[in-house]
């Protein structure tokens, strides 16, 4: 045995002797691993731990299977985008980033067990970002393609730090394409339960902060950017975060639309949002059903407009536009 090792990791160990179910002895595990002092004499134990710990994902995973286990992630806010990506890119470390929740974030494999919701503010809207558990041939959850499939957009996250960059993104998207899903760009088959989902997605490359990864950064955009749309991000400096920000919420091609009741200033604090596409008809159907039948007129202010000037019912809508409607 090591010395030197801490009480914080002599409570972690008893608490892994004294743990009775899989799920205890794994959260016992990592805290091990966590506390435990980083030097040459405990590498052959921090190594043990991390084999103990994927073994025990392991056990766990194949009891989830025999008992038919599946998750469900409630959506929240104006649309939902999936976290996906081999072990180890830095998933979790990024959409702490982005939402400023904080997540798991450890140095081995399997960290993210369960999907991990969190909300990432945009100006005046919240976007859910799920991460998601790692994808990989040798150890993908069951439950883990339906939340892709069911998701409005997908984050595909890549490790520039790490030199087999390529082989394990191939292997993710291959992994994925078995399970039926398909990562592609803009222009996706939008209906969810075809044989072969596909699903919008950017690929992000994280750990530009890391030597050599502009060059490898290079390669990866040369590879995939015609097929995803390409960006860098280093969430240890915010060097492309606010870039991904914006992104994010252009993916999911939505407007936010403001009312405004006649005589009075606009509520700029609660958004409308619908489709991109959608109608001046459709945002007063969605304020009430009574203008269905009942709008006279509306007037609109926004980028490009004169302000207050007369629309029609098939005007269609810009993000950031002012309406006022009169029935």
């Amino acid at each position: 045995m090591p010395a030197n090792l801490t009480p914080a990791y002599r409570d972690a160990e008893k608490s892994f002797r004294e743990a009775k179910s899989p799920e205890e002895k794994l959260a016992a595990l990592k805290r091990m691993l966590t506390t435990i002092p980083k030097h040459k004499g405990t590498d052959k134990l921090q190594g043990d731990i991390k084999r103990r710990i994927a073994r025990l994902n392991d056990q766990i995973q194949t009891q989830s299977k025999k008992k038919g286990f599946s998750i469900k992630v409630e959506r929240e806010g104006i649309g939902q985008i999936v976290v996906v990506g081999p072990p180890n890119v830095g998933k979790s470390q990024l959409v702490a980033t982005l939402t400023g929740v904080e997540l798991e974030v450890a140095p081995y494999p399997y960290a993210t067990q369960r999907p991990a919701p969190a909300m990432m503010p945009y100006e005046d809207v919240l976007v859910q970002l799920v991460d998601l558990p790692p994808v990989c041939s040798t150890h993908t959850e069951s439950w883990l393609p339906n939340i892709v499939r069911t998701s409005d957009a997908a984050l595909l996250i890549v490790d520039l730090a790490s030199p087999d960059v390529l082989d394990e993104t191939e292997d993710c998207l291959s992994t994925l394409e078995d399970k039926k899903i398909r990562l592609v760009g803009d222009d996706p088959d939008q209906e969810p339960w075809a044989s072969v989902a596909e699903k919008k997605t950017r690929l992000v490359g994280t750990k530009l902060d890391a030597p050599e990864a502009t060059e490898t950064w290079k390669i990866v955009g040369d590879l995939y950017g015609e097929r995803f749309g390409t960006i860098a991000v280093s969430p240890e400096t915010g060097e492309g975060i606010e870039e991904l920000r914006v992104e994010l919420f252009r993916m999911l091609r939505v407007v936010r639309v403001y009312s405004k009741p006649p005589g009075h200033e606009p509520d700029k604090t609660k958004p409308f949002v619908l489709p991109d596409g959608s109608t001046l008809m459709d945002f007063a159907r969605m304020v009430h059903h009574d203008f269905e039948n009942h709008l006279k007129f509306a007037r609109v202010w926004g980028h490009g407009k004169f302000d207050g000037q007369r629309a029609t019912k098939a005007y269609p809508l810009a993000d950031g536009d002012v309406i006022e409607l009169h029935a």
